[in-house]
């Protein structure tokens, strides 16, 4: 892989992609792309993003007839809600705003934070959730649910051209939940990706094996199976599509063969060449194709197939122009230069000033981030196992900005929490950014000078409510809560701040150490199943790291 630094990855690229293109631009605070050109007063305005790694998806896809901005995050990271609202206040022009979401937990939580601070800014919004991946599809109805993938970009150009031609925001919304309702994918892979200054692939596959139902974040397939015919293999991809669909003799379908970025134009087309036999023996009507590499892993040698139910409407909309430059057939643009190096990737950090506080909570705070950052490897290797190996950037990429000098130096409680808090949801993103990030809100909106065991058991309480109510995760389903929830219930029994967080620390580390043998319902581990088992979820050891510190804390200074 080309690369100047594993850090600097996505910025680079963003810079080169900002100078090779005629209509995008980067606002760098807090970070998002989006037409240069300003779209007219009272037309609907479409955000989407995500992790980079999918490109041509999504920044590909800015331009007249498509998106209006993007808000991209690190590989296979969401964007923050920071990036989010920014993005929508830039890009509103009285008609609304649409959000196009793929359904991942942290995409999820992100936009639908962004969305509250939309509301109170009183701007109009509204969203689509892409869940097309039949690969995650329960008949139960648990866990997260089907994942958005390659449909995203459907949905992407069919409610573009529909905001192009002047429709409204809930006219646009609905056009997008046809296009996913009707839409499914699958996905396989030859061979796993490999993320930027990674020695180690996503994960381990044979040479004589296949993974089937792979996602598109570098995570192990739902079943692994010997290397078959690429017959079969559509055979198998699009037998699942067809089922999910419930697709009979005589519908119409958009077939969509995409590439997962280290497939060759050549397997493509024949992978298409199998699918259009398939489906012309089931009777099913091509009313249009889509072959290539739109939403991709990074390098990952593979392939997906989607299927569009589609009418006269979907149609006239899917064949509407674009300017976008990752559409086929897009002309070319003028040459604008290329910007500094060093102006690229977002730049917002939070500000902390000084006044006094408590040495407990400077002890407490700074040695918990120390742990996670000099753990950073190990919370990888614990991630990779179980999801797609981006927790432990995710916690360096937010807690490295903090200055643990100052923290050490008697902060106030609140100003130290709510630093930690703007830390996690200006620059972690994904599922981690936005959970994290409203545990330590609480704790910033419940401490102030004086701190006290009903304080603490408010903020940890009101911590756990918030991160259950959005996330949907409980006690047994592998994550965070699985540590916290053990910990809350201790301290809410405590009589002082010294037994209770000792306590707290016993029931956290116990409750993450159960993780090691549950078998996830939420978050990405999920999309794994039995592969996770035997590996502890590294959100739930955070977390009872973070009580650990606490209890630490609390004997050395409060009971002396």
């Amino acid at each position: 892989m080309f690369v100047n630094s594993a850090d600097t990855f996505v910025a680079d690229a963003l810079r080169g992609l900002v100078a090779s293109t005629g209509d995008i631009a980067w606002q760098p605070d807090p970070g998002f792309l989006s037409r240069r050109d300003r779209i007219p007063q009272g037309r609907v305005a479409l955000l989407s993003g995500g992790g980079s790694g999918h490109e041509p998806m999504h920044a590909g896809f800015i331009g007249e007839g498509m998106l209006t901005a993007v808000c991209p995050g690190l590989v296979f990271t969401s964007p923050n809600a920071l990036q989010v609202h920014e993005a929508s206040k830039a890009i509103s022009a009285g008609g609304g705003v649409l959000h196009i979401v793929k359904n991942y937990t942290g995409d999820v939580m992100n936009f639908h934070i962004a969305r509250e601070l939309l509301r109170e800014d009183g701007i109009e919004t509204d969203f689509v959730l892409v869940d097309d991946d039949v690969a995650t599809e329960r008949s139960d109805g648990d866990g997260p649910g089907r994942r958005g993938t390659a449909a995203t970009v459907v949905v992407e150009k069919v409610c573009g051209a529909a905001a192009q031609r002047g429709g409204s925001l809930d006219a646009v919304a609905a056009l997008g939940r046809r296009v996913v309702s009707n839409s499914r994918s699958m996905a396989v892979a030859l061979g796993p990706c490999t993320l930027p200054g990674s020695a180690s692939p996503s994960f381990d596959l044979p040479e004589d094996e296949i993974e089937l139902g792979i996602g598109i974040h570098g995570e192990r397939g739902t079943s692994r199976v010997p290397t078959m015919s690429a017959r079969d293999i559509v055979a198998e991809l699009a037998g699942a599509v067809v089922a999910s669909l419930a697709l009979e003799r005589g519908d119409t379908v958009l077939a969509f063969v995409n590439g997962l970025g280290g497939t060759h134009p050549l397997e493509l087309h024949l992978l298409f060449g199998e699918l259009a036999e398939y489906l012309s023996d089931k009777e099913i009507t091509i009313a249009r194709t889509l072959v290539g590499s739109f939403v991709t892993a990074l390098n990952m040698a593979g392939a997906s197939i989607t299927l569009v139910r589609v009418d006269e409407e979907i149609l006239r909309l899917w064949d509407a122009p674009t300017s976008a430059p990752g559409w086929p057939n897009t002309p070319q643009s003028e040459y604008r230069g290329v910007g500094e190096r060093g102006s690229f990737g977002p730049s917002f950090i939070p500000s902390v000033t000084s006044s006094d506080t408590s040495v407990f909570v400077g002890k407490w705070i700074s040695s918990w981030v120390r742990r996670v950052l000099d753990e950073e490897p190990a919370l990888t290797d614990l991630d990779r196992k179980a999801g797609d190996g981006d927790f432990g950037t995710n916690m360096v990429a937010a807690l490295h900005r903090l200055d643990l000098d100052s923290i050490r130096e008697e902060l106030p409680a609140a100003t130290v929490f709510e630093a930690v808090s703007e830390a996690y949801l200006g620059h972690a993103g994904g599922t981690s950014g936005a959970l994290f990030g409203l545990w330590f809100r609480q704790f910033y909106r419940e401490l102030g000078e004086t701190i006290d065991l009903d304080a603490i058991v408010r903020a940890a309480r009101n911590g756990l409510d918030s991160i259950t109510e959005l996330g949907g995760a409980q006690v047994g389903d592998k994550t965070m809560v699985d540590a916290i929830a053990p910990a809350v219930a201790a301290l809410e029994e405590a009589t002082s701040l010294v037994t209770g967080f000792h306590a707290a620390a016993v029931a956290a580390k116990e409750g993450a150490a159960s993780t090691s043998e549950l078998t996830a319902n939420r978050g990405r581990a999920s999309y794994v199943g039995e592969a996770a088992r035997g590996v502890t979820d590294p959100g739930a050891l955070v977390m009872a790291w973070y009580f650990e510190a606490a209890s630490d804390a609390a004997e050395s200074v409060l009971a002396q």
